[in-house]
């Protein structure tokens, strides 16, 4: 059975390190990069690109609001020919630096606040599908497992990536428990080792009332801005390989081939 490992990566800024980029690329298959409207500059994205290319890693855009004071992750409302205008110029400027190193934007995956707000939203959602599958139909569309952004793709016969969270426990409606709430991370590596397998194993949710909800799993998002969440990431990616897992970039997965 394959799966994917993905990670938010170049996020520097007041809010986050980059710190630990280069070592997170020894454990990914693919990189979402931060296109400087959330996080990241051009120095943190080429970083990035370089050292995924190096190590086999795809590349992604993650695009967001254009709010790097508060990281991306206020909620915004803005017409739909803003927000189309928001990832064509995010995904334009990653595109230019991966092709200056002979690689391009393979997958694209909305960072913060937009991605939540696309997950309950079908018209949000909607005009993201609309707008990525017309910048290109090879993109891979990362999204949310059983969110209205997979709904919206899935309408559009797009290339889909469902993924979920090693780090973040679930609601009953399959959302994501809100960071405002005490329990909305996973902080004991052990746990999030099991609670990752489980889901991937299970193909379903693992919500935090122990309900589980059946879902498409193709991809791990794992977080690593810290010593710790970077140990909690090497055993996330042994512990699946230990249990017969195969680590595949989106790219060289057999859906996509």
């Amino acid at each position: 059975m394959e799966i994917n490992i993905n990670c938010d990566l170049g996020e520097k800024s007041k809010h986050h390190s980059n710190k630990y980029d280069p070592d997170l690329l020894n454990i990914v298959n693919s990189a979402n990069v931060a296109c400087g409207y959330h996080a990241g500059d051009d120095e943190s994205m080429k970083q990035v690109v370089q050292i995924s290319k190096e190590n086999g890693v795809s590349i992604g855009a993650h695009p967001s609001f254009n709010d790097p004071e508060n990281f991306g992750r206020q909620r915004i409302n803005l017409p739909p020919s803003d927000v189309r205008q928001l990832i064509i110029d995010q995904y334009e400027i990653l595109q230019k630096i991966a092709q200056d190193y002979g690689e391009n934007v393979t997958h694209i995956k909305p960072h913060g606040a937009l991605n939540n707000m696309a997950c309950e939203d079908i018209d949000l959602a909607t005009t993201l599908a609309k707008v990525i599958s017309e910048i290109s139909k090879d993109l891979i569309y990362l999204v949310p497992t059983g969110s209205k952004m997979e709904v919206a793709a899935k309408k559009l016969n797009m290339r889909i990536a469902c993924e979920i969270f090693a780090d973040r426990n679930y609601e009953d409606d399959g959302n994501l428990v809100s960071r405002k709430k005490s329990n909305a991370l996973i902080t004991d590596p052990l746990e999030a080792q099991k609670h990752v397998l489980n889901m991937v194993k299970n193909q379903s949710l693992n919500c935090h009332s122990g309900k589980q909800i059946p879902c498409e799993i193709d991809s791990v998002c794992i977080h690593g801005d810290n010593m710790s969440s970077l140990a909690t990431a090497k055993s996330i990616r042994d512990n699946l390989v230990e249990n017969g897992l195969i680590l595949k970039p989106l790219t060289q997965m057999e859906k996509f081939s």
